[in-house]
């Protein structure tokens, strides 16, 4: 039988308001009456109903969190700061797996909707039109995370992507490597776009011509990045460099080369972009854009308990900083 608030207030010999202000942390209670209610409810182990308390609030105490790849190294990190800013906050986080599938994500906003959630962390590819709208109808905030709105009117967390594609795509140029390759994803994202404007700033502030055929699509697995050297590999004139858009998709690079019979980074050099542990797990160690993905969910997570809580916030588009880190799979000359 399904302990109530009733049966507490009843065998404490306490009123139910009383339960309840101790249940919710009131300091208004005496701590002799504190201490007896806390008996109490650990004795009849009793459950405070949340969605009884979310109607009486009208707070669930919930957030919604919408992500492409659970599974992938990459979004568990921003998944796990998310996570404990929540925690330390008294959320509770609903995480969903979207595949970066525009019907399947319009479709969970409306179900997170549905389930009275407090506010949503949204992480996709692209922003449409169609999301667009769904966000402007919400009646709860909703925060980007590692995804751009090209029209800056959602509040988001990211890094500079160009800029960072810029820096990494330079670091080949200046060591005289004057035709880097380059692994991306798929063309129809703002990041990856971003990421293709820094590889080409990168070209031209050299006075250097990009040649396509040395631009390949993944769609960052790591499928994907061995395909990518193997497209690479049937040209005439091979690149004896590789910047990838993430890390997963460069350790496909590294080890389609490898299996290829080429030496990384004597022959090849690769350098990737995340900084996931993927990074420091492949052989040679991988040469990356560090970007910060638990610090992305976090103040995602910050960013959304201020719209929640109706808190002043500042800067509703963030750009945390990125840096570049050097290990094995390139060569220091």
């Amino acid at each position: 039988m399904t302990i109530t608030i009733y049966d507490v207030a009843r065998e404490a010999n306490v009123s139910m308001a009383t339960v309840s202000r101790v249940v919710n942390g009131n300091p208004n209670v005496k701590p002799t009456t504190r201490k007896k209610v806390l008996a109490t409810i650990e004795r009849l182990g009793y459950r405070p109903n949340a969605v009884a308390r979310g109607l009486a609030s009208k707070k669930t105490t919930t957030v919604g969190a919408i992500i492409p790849d659970i599974s992938s190294v990459f979004f568990s990190e921003l998944a796990r700061g998310i996570e404990d800013i929540a925690t330390m906050y008294k959320y509770n986080v609903i995480l969903s797996n979207s595949d970066q599938n525009k019907d399947k994500e319009l479709g969970l906003i409306n179900t997170m909707l549905e389930k009275q959630v407090d506010g949503i962390l949204f992480m996709g590819g692209t922003i449409s039109e169609e999301h667009l709208q769904q966000f402007k109808t919400s009646n709860v905030p909703i925060i980007l995370a590692a995804t751009y709105d090209d029209t800056n009117e959602m509040a988001s967390v990211n890094i500079d992507y160009e800029q960072a594609a810029y820096e990494a795509t330079k670091y080949f140029i200046d060591k005289g490597k004057t035709q880097p390759a380059f692994v991306n994803g798929s063309d129809d994202t703002s990041i990856n776009q971003h990421k293709y404007n820094g590889y080409k700033r990168a070209f031209e502030e050299a006075g250097l011509t990009v040649n396509e055929e040395y631009i390949v699509q993944g769609d960052y697995s790591y499928e994907s990045g061995i395909e990518a050297v193997k497209q690479l590999e049937k040209l005439s004139n091979k690149p004896n460099a590789i910047f990838v858009a993430s890390d997963e998709m460069a350790l496909g690079v590294i080890h389609g080369a490898q299996d290829m019979g080429y030496n990384v980074p004597d022959d090849v050099e690769v350098f990737g972009f995340d900084n996931t542990r993927l990074a420091t797990m492949v052989r040679p160690t991988l040469s990356t854009v560090v970007q910060p993905m638990y610090d992305i969910g976090a103040v995602a997570m910050r960013l959304l308990t201020k719209y929640m809580n109706k808190e002043e916030v500042t800067e509703k588009n963030v750009i945390l900083p990125h840096r570049i880190e050097l290990r094995n799979s390139t060569l220091d000359k």
